[in-house]
């Protein structure tokens, strides 16, 4: 897949096959329409192009857009793109001014005149151009006079699978990593760099790193304890997760810290990758360490199940 930064430079293609959308997720109901767009692709001999925009639109328009969390980094979109096995990848800057394109102005000179569109594969709901005044009935009415065709995802298709960015957030929001995860077709993740904490694990015999998120946008799921999957360098590890104040030792500031089975490096400054497996429990403030570290003995035993449950660990 070759990835494009802006369409300045981009070579207009003679055979492109498009779609376009903030693919926030890269979902199943995503990747329906992907599978789709390579498809058609190859049955026209054609080049496969997803046009995506960063940041996230609703970021440049929409008043609440400080409460917009997203499923994935651009780093991960691209990665999550890139896996569907596409041809090429489009970021165009998402601002003001691009906001301000009517439909047919992003038709004529993104999708035509840059790209060279010759087919048009879209979500049955897709919306495109000033105000989103831009759609299929559109887009159908006006297919001959731009020269291209038009093909929608019909709504059963997507619909079926009952998968939206919107009810990933929330399964998210509540802790349901499970759901989350049929959702995205694979676990959900949190990527960060490790920083001096506390250093509470160590004492109470479970020594964690503590995770700081580069993005504020990154979409952090619910406080609470998870069994998770913990990548560094090019290795996978088991381990359980706290996400939350550690009420229980007078905290006030949310944390994200992992406990990493069968490790002893020294990885302060180096990136982790968690992937999340399962739910174990809310957080809890004990009267006390002694039961706070009795629960995150068991909090061990309940990962460690889950994992081989999975075939996660030996």
């Amino acid at each position: 897949m070759q990835v494009h930064h802006g369409i300045e430079h981009f070579r207009r293609l003679s055979n492109a096959v498009v779609t376009s959308g903030t693919f926030d997720g890269v979902h199943l109901g995503h990747q329906k329409i992907l599978q789709r767009l390579i498809e058609s692709a190859r049955q026209s001999q054609g080049e496969s192009v997803v046009l995506t925009f960063w940041p996230h639109p609703r970021t440049v328009v929409a008043a609440d857009s400080a409460d917009l969390k997203l499923l994935n980094t651009l780093e991960e979109k691209i990665e999550s793109l890139a896996a569907s096995g596409i041809d090429h990848l489009v970021v165009i800057p998402f601002n003001r001014d691009f906001s301000l394109l009517t439909s047919d102005q992003f038709i004529r000179n993104i999708l035509i005149d840059t790209i060279g569109t010759k087919r048009l594969v879209i979500g049955y709901d897709h919306r495109f151009g000033r105000n989103r005044e831009g759609g299929f009935d559109y887009l159908q009415a006006h297919a001959h006079e731009y020269g291209f065709t038009v093909e929608e995802i019909p709504s059963q298709d997507v619909e079926h699978l009952a998968v939206s960015s919107t009810r990933i957030r929330q399964a998210l929001l509540s802790g349901d990593v499970s759901t989350a995860a049929n959702f995205l077709g694979r676990p959900y993740t949190l990527s960060g760099t490790v920083v001096k904490g506390r250093q509470l694990g160590r004492q109470l015999g479970y020594p964690t790193a503590n995770l700081e998120l580069p993005e504020s946008y990154k979409l952090v799921p619910a406080d609470g304890v998870y069994a998770v999957r913990v990548r560094w360098r090019n290795d996978w590890y088991g381990g359980m997760l706290s996400i939350g104040t550690n009420p229980t030792v007078e905290g006030t500031i949310r944390t994200i810290e992992v406990n990493i089975f069968d490790f002893d490096q020294e990885i302060y400054g180096e990136k982790l990758t968690l992937e999340f497996v399962s739910w174990l429990r809310g957080q809890v403030k004990y009267e006390g360490l002694e039961p706070l570290i009795t629960q995150i003995g068991q909090d061990k035993v309940d990962s460690l199940a889950i994992l081989h449950s999975h075939s996660y660990t030996k």
